[in-house]
């Protein structure tokens, strides 16, 4: 079998959209009318600290100092990006988020399957598996710190290849593979239920015409599911590579940032809240923004969506 069925092919010289009716352009004045006082308020509560960071960036100023603050222009971000440990900690967030988003990505496209063809206890099996996302994250980290603990914790007993007193926050590795075990645990069941929202939308048609070309069950996933989930899956993945990115809690809770496992916003919270920088927590936090934005652009360019096309919008 070598055809690929899709379910939206648009082809964009095919845009022959009708005008809009009077209803529809009087429709859209209301609803822009109704989502302006909100979109103000979140552009007041989102943009004044933005623009604060991004002013404190500019300076060298210490809250044990506040007087001796002095305007020292980009020096702080030239500190930042010229030292080792800003790198490292940038390193430290790609790998968590690289990996705790690939394997999310498997794992809930599997519950995901699970969730959308189970035919009884519907509702008690999708429950099941959403309660890890309903758990706090720091309340996640304090039981994956527990579990992981060579005292009393179980994951020692559980594998065979480590001994029972292993300590897994004694060394880098073993620190970043239980900080990822506790990430991926909490945060599957919503990249699960992003991807049961795209299973939904895969037409039964194109399934049952697949089977009837004689297309195997991994045919049918690799040549119509997944490419009719393919905006469905890059919502999943952008929103919780961006989560992944700004990744704190668990790391706060299970290590504190020891041996070596910190992430760029715990580098910035050690700075600002620590040791009272505004200046470079500030530069810091606006790298962050920054950094975000380019994982967002790239896994934009990536995946090659266009969302209006997804919706059938032209």
């Amino acid at each position: 079998m070598t055809t690929t069925y899709v379910q939206t092919a648009v082809d964009p010289a095919d845009d022959a959209r009708p005008p809009d009716s009077d209803r529809s352009r009087a429709e859209n004045r209301l609803a822009r009318k109704l989502v302006a006082p909100a979109l103000v308020l979140m552009l007041l509560v989102t943009a004044f600290p933005m623009l604060r960071a991004l002013y404190l960036s500019l300076f060298n100023y210490s809250l044990t100092d506040p007087d001796a603050r002095e305007f020292v222009g980009l020096a702080n971000y030239a500190t930042a990006l010229s030292d080792p440990l800003f790198w490292r900690d940038t390193g430290n967030t790609v790998m968590i988020m690289i990996v705790t988003v690939a394997v999310e990505l498997v794992i809930g496209f599997a519950f995901a399957m699970v969730m959308h063809k189970v035919i009884f206890a519907r509702g008690v099996i999708r429950t099941s598996i959403l309660i890890p996302y309903g758990v706090i994250t720091v309340v996640s980290g304090f039981a994956w710190q527990f579990a992981f603990s060579n005292t009393n914790g179980f994951v020692n007993s559980w594998l065979p290849f480590t001994s029972d007193d292993f300590n897994w926050f004694g060394q880098y590795w073993s620190s970043m593979v239980a900080i990822m075990a506790s990430e991926i645990w909490k945060t599957t069941p919503f990249m699960s239920l992003l991807l049961l929202a795209g299973l939904a939308q895969v037409s039964n048609d194109m399934l049952e015409a697949a089977k009837v070309d004689g297309a195997t069950w991994w045919q049918r996933l690799y040549k119509v599911i997944l490419p009719n989930m393919r905006a469905a899956i890059m919502v999943a993945v952008l929103f919780r590579a961006l989560d992944a990115y700004r990744i704190f809690d668990n790391i706060f809770v299970m290590t504190a940032g020891a041996n070596g496992t910190e992430s760029i916003s715990f580098l910035t919270y050690r700075q600002v809240i620590e040791q009272f920088q505004l200046g470079i927590g500030s530069a810091l936090s606006v790298l962050l923004f920054l950094s975000v934005l380019v994982v967002a652009a790239v896994i934009v360019k990536l995946f090659r969506v266009n969302l209006a096309d997804a919706r059938q919008e032209s």
